[in-house]
């Protein structure tokens, strides 16, 4: 695997991710914001994944998907770490432990992952039975 690649993947992934959510979160008058954004980004970041498989998959047909996927996670999730949490949810009165113990935080992961998995099944396994 072309780990440099992939964390570019997933760095733009985390960035897109980013950007929905401060543009949702700019929007006046939402009664619970954090689901309600939640609900728009679980079917943005399917495209938003697609788009990160696509770009590592342009050079390397040979990594299996889940593996791409969990790497993918793993790179937005570390950012969430250094820059999403301290710039973004501590200001805003919330925690590390309140973030990372969201159960939508982890079905965004889990969509992403799978999501990532099944372009690799669909479009990158399949060219090569």
């Amino acid at each position: 695997m072309n780990y440099l690649r992939a964390i570019r993947s997933g760095f733009i992934v985390w960035v897109l991710l980013i950007i929905t959510f401060a543009t949702l979160g700019s929007i006046p008058g939402i009664k619970d914001p954090m689901l309600q954004q939640t609900i728009v980004v679980a079917f943005l970041i399917i495209g938003y994944s697609i788009l990160g498989a696509t770009l590592y998959y342009k050079k390397d047909k040979n990594q299996h998907g889940l593996k791409l996927g969990l790497v993918i996670s793993a790179t937005a999730l570390v950012l969430d770490v250094l820059i999403t949490v301290p710039f973004f949810e501590i200001p805003a009165g919330r925690s590390y432990l309140s973030f990372f113990t969201s159960p939508l935080l982890w079905m965004l992961v889990f969509i992403n992952t799978m999501t990532v998995y099944i372009y690799w099944v669909l479009s990158v396994r399949r060219q090569f039975k």
